[in-house]
């Protein structure tokens, strides 16, 4: 009852004000369990497929957004609660992914839809980065659900880091045909099958983007892309430290001659 509130009061005014296209409504199913895949652009990426979809579907989300306390702290989990988001402790890593499995499986065994990122994390840059082998491939694997690949366009846009108002302009989300696993049933265990479902997933969500595909996980290129950023404000600071010792040096120069006159 209160997702149903919720997505009254969320995706009512969200659809409305964003108008987001869609492409492919018709491969979701009417009923039964499904597992959306979809590309991980903007935080904002959680609200939009739910908004134009007729079914409930539920995500994982980290655990702070459940434990935080005082009153924010209690609206946001009442929020995040009522959007269908299911907390996930992200502490430690194969914690954290065993119990995104678990939340995987029990959704889809109660019949619903299931909504995972299989890049790990947002992109840093708009590009699609590898899927982690883990979670998608053995829910699959585990439930026989189908995999319905989703790609999510122009989210980015709508809110970049660092920009409080978001910019009114149309999101896009296309949604690709159902793709079945059942012929790797029993093999959620073999590395190289969950290997090879996770990227055939995520060759149907680049076809579907036109997203530049990268072959190295987000959470990586995250790194780099820190650490070029530091390695630079270091070099910035040291350029300056450059500039400026010359002139104290002329300047010291300068009073030496004044003060020898």
């Amino acid at each position: 009852m209160l997702y149903g509130a919720m997505k009254v009061g969320i995706g009512g005014p969200l659809k409305l004000a964003f108008r987001p296209w869609v492409e492919g409504l018709e491969n979701v199913p009417a009923e039964g369990p499904a597992i959306l895949a979809s590309n991980h652009l903007s935080f904002s990426d959680s609200f939009f497929l739910p908004a134009v979809l007729d079914r409930k579907v539920t995500f994982i989300a980290k655990a702070e957004y459940f434990t935080t306390p005082g009153v924010k702290g209690r609206m946001t989990a009442a929020f995040f609660k009522g959007v269908g988001q299911l907390p996930v402790d992200r502490s430690g890593t194969r914690g954290a992914g065993e119990a995104a499995i678990k939340s995987g499986i029990e959704v889809l065994e109660r019949g619903e839809l299931f909504g995972i990122y299989p890049e790990g994390t947002r992109s840093p840059d708009g590009r699609l980065y590898r899927g982690k082998p883990g979670g998608l491939a053995r829910v699959t694997l585990a439930t026989g659900a189908p995999v319905i690949p989703v790609a999510m366009i122009d989210t980015e846009k709508i809110q970049p880091p660092g920009k409080v108002v978001p910019k009114l302009m149309r999101p896009g989300i296309r949604i690709g045909k159902p793709l079945d696993f059942s012929r790797y049933q029993g093999m959620e265990h073999d590395r190289f099958v969950l290997r090879a479902v996770t990227d055939e997933v995520m060759y149907e969500i680049m076809k579907l983007s036109g997203q530049e595909y990268v072959d190295i996980y987000a959470t990586a290129a995250k790194r780099q892309i820190a650490e070029a950023a530091k390695a630079e404000k270091q070099a910035q600071k040291e350029a300056e430290k450059a500039h400026r010792e010359p002139a104290k040096e002329q300047e010291a120069g300068a009073e030496r001659e004044r003060s020898g006159s």
